[in-house]
């Protein structure tokens, strides 16, 4: 399983969107594409997709909350469209948000394509003739899904994001769809939270491990891949540091290289976090380990370099100075003890004591 890929689909019809998002995947531009670790600001997370169970949403109090609230707005539902007022709206509400975004609100929806292969629907509200807050949303043949929302910096108060949420879920649900995808959460990274109090007792977590959708009141610690593959390799470095072995551990910058359309298909290395065995002087070593959280398996690798990027991080934890890809796979084990036993039969061959390689 790769943890990051993009697809960019020509056309893309009802029962392939449901396809698509069923296994965490989700629309960006024109493309679709799935990952499951993010960088924000030079911190690693994990990426945890969420769906509405739509068959079984009846509203719930926060629902009722926000249509009380925001009760003097009106709003209409229909076709999506991208002209100046909109535009303009969210320029204003770009100008007042913390986190990148896209250049314009066409580059959002369309990237580079002048067309859609999406058949994308539109939430906007208005306070009297004054367009306040607007949410496009996709619809496949039994799922939708939530693209984006903005609104007017002055009308913050009413928590119009939330608000828009709530009228593509009733708007969905109402149509005969199945589920709604409103992308992913964040742990440890609180901007994306607000999703989780939405339509909350509805709320499903796709699982990495298994690939099954849960609901997300089960969701725990143990179940955020990017921690458990952290935990999984501290181990087998101390291990192998107490057994004489340098080791370290670092974050891959290039993970969601594959991410790049230009790169479709590369299938490039795509573990945030390795453990180099031996002295990592910004050279490759032969073999690195990590641990794919998929499998519950430690896997020893061969890797090459495709790319030398001829600069290095300035973070002393991140291995930035090449692009790597997998050669193939040369060992591999649930248990820590069962790769240290390996590593020191490649000891013949490879001084991993040293660092040389």
């Amino acid at each position: 399983m790769m943890f990051a890929q993009v697809n960019c689909p020509e056309v893309l019809n009802p029962e392939e969107l449901d396809a698509y998002l069923e296994v965490g995947w989700f629309r960006m531009g024109q493309s679709v594409f799935t990952t499951n670790f993010l960088n924000f600001r030079n911190n690693f997370y994990s990426a945890i997709w969420l769906r509405v169970d739509l068959m079984k949403f009846t509203g719930d109090k926060t629902q009722q909350k926000l249509a009380k609230r925001n009760s003097r707005f009106g709003h209409i539902i229909r076709k999506a469209s991208v002209n100046d007022e909109k535009e303009s709206l969210y320029a204003r509400y770009k100008q007042n948000i913390s986190f990148e975004t896209s250049a314009s609100l066409r580059h959002l929806l369309y990237g580079k394509s002048s067309r859609s292969i999406f058949n994308t629907y539109e939430v906007c509200i208005y306070d009297k003739s004054r367009l306040i807050a607007v949410g496009y949303f996709d619809f496949g043949a039994h799922s939708s899904a939530g693209i984006a929302c903005f609104y007017d910096p002055e009308y913050k108060k009413f928590s119009l994001g939330k608000y828009l949420i709530y009228l593509k879920i009733e708007y969905c649900k109402q149509s005969g769809l199945h589920y709604f995808y409103p992308g992913y959460f964040v742990p440890g990274y609180s901007f994306f939270d607000y999703k989780l109090e939405i339509a909350h007792a509805e709320l499903e977590y796709l699982q990495l491990r298994t690939n099954q959708w849960l609901s997300v009141e089960t969701f725990t610690p143990g179940n955020i891949p990017y921690q458990v593959m952290k935990e999984r390799l501290m181990e087998l470095g101390t291990l192998l540091t107490e057994r004489g072995f340098r080791n370290n551990m670092l974050r891959y910058e290039f993970f969601d290289a594959n991410l790049v359309p230009e790169l479709m298909g590369a299938e490039l290395f795509d573990f945030p976090l390795v453990l180099f065995v031996g002295e990592n002087d910004g050279d490759l070593p032969e073999h690195v380990v990590v641990y794919d959280v998929c499998e519950d398996l430690y896997r020893l690798l061969q890797c090459r370099s495709v790319w030398k990027t001829n600069s290095s991080s300035a973070l002393s934890d991140t291995f930035s100075s090449q692009v790597l890809k997998t050669e193939k796979e040369i060992f591999s084990s649930s248990k820590a003890e069962d790769m240290y036993n390996r590593l020191s039969g490649e000891q013949k061959h490879h001084s991993f004591r040293t660092g040389t390689f």
